[in-house]
């Protein structure tokens, strides 16, 4: 299974009643840690993956790129592309290699269905990917 981007439901009367709307996803693991992440524009959260843990993500603010591709060493191996921006949510597999690329400011949230400090390891890196979209190193 690839990542996939959640819908979400939303009561209407919670957008008719002209206070806003309230929109829920229901993941179908407990989550038990969760992170606020901030990215500069053109950074890279490099190719990798958690081998313990199923990881959403929440866009709140910014546009970015979700990356996969199933063989890192195979340049013929296509990729996969989730355009994200705020109100998209995704749920990442274990073991799904997956990278973020910001377009601009990009802020999300990561939940994750294992603590990060009780995985051993967290998060394996796949393969070197440049820090920045032009390939230079911060």
């Amino acid at each position: 299974m690839k990542v996939e981007v959640l819908t979400p439901s939303c009561n209407l009367d919670t957008v008719r009643d002209g206070r806003g709307g309230i929109f829920t996803w229901v993941p179908p693991e407990p989550l038990l840690e969760f992170n606020l992440i901030y990215m500069h524009p053109g950074k890279v959260r490099g190719l990798h993956y958690h081998p313990h843990f199923v990881e959403y993500l929440l866009f709140v603010e910014g546009n970015g790129v979700l990356v996969t591709k199933d063989d890192h060493e195979d340049p013929n191996c296509p990729e996969e592309f989730i355009h994200v921006s705020k109100g998209i949510c995704t749920r990442t597999p274990i073991g799904v290699m997956h990278t973020v690329y910001s377009i601009t400011p990009l802020t999300f949230i990561a939940m994750l269905t294992k603590p990060w400090d009780e995985c051993d390891p967290p998060i394996v890196q796949v393969a070197p990917l440049p820090h920045t979209l032009e390939g230079k190193q911060p």
